[in-house]
């Protein structure tokens, strides 16, 4: 919603930080009353994210998250390269996480992550038609695999084992399927 009175003019942009996935800057901004304020910015390339249901188990991955200090069972899930299509990164990425390759994915929503103060959108997919095969995790990544039912999701959800926005959505997107045959609006 451009061009809303809301709007916040940005009147500078000072860099702060570049790094391998994200960027961080801060906005001067002039106000929709005329003053001007500061608005730290992290820029993201965007992520991806996968509910895989295999056999009636949604397929999950179990990880450290330094930026937590713990880890989370999460759905599969990634940044995009520049330039490249979030249903193929989606793809790529369910394969490179869990070993499964898919005949399709379709998209079920896609959310920012913390709009106040990111910038990073991110795509949820359902995949379909899945078959196993060989994880291939990225060199720097520690993870396990595995495969749970409807309740043990809720149960991880209750118990924060599963604490992630993407992956919560999922399991609720899933719950809606099972309930209605769609996975959203």
């Amino acid at each position: 919603m451009a061009n809303s009175k809301y709007e916040e003019k940005t009147v500078k942009t000072d860099p702060i930080f570049k790094g391998k996935v994200i960027s961080l800057q801060v906005d001067h901004v002039r106000l929709p009353n005329g003053e001007i304020a500061t608005r730290e910015i992290v820029k993201h390339p965007g992520a991806v994210a996968v509910l895989a249901v295999h056999e009636g188990k949604m397929l999950v991955v179990e990880q450290y998250r330094k930026p937590m200090e713990r880890s989370l069972v999460e759905i599969p899930a990634g940044k995009l390269e520049p330039g490249e299509d979030p249903a193929e990164a989606a793809i790529r990425e369910l394969e490179e996480e869990t070993g499964f390759r898919c005949e399709s994915v379709r998209p079920v929503a896609s959310f920012f992550t913390s709009p106040g103060f990111a910038d990073e959108i991110l795509h949820l997919y359902v995949a379909e038609g899945l078959t196993e095969g060989v994880a291939k995790p990225d060199e720097d990544e520690f993870l396990d695999f595995s495969a749970i039912d409807l309740a043990t999701a809720k149960r991880y959800i209750a118990e924060g084992r599963i604490r992630d926005a993407k992956t919560i959505a999922a399991v609720y997107a899933w719950q809606m399927h099972a309930l209605t045959g769609s996975y959203g609006p």
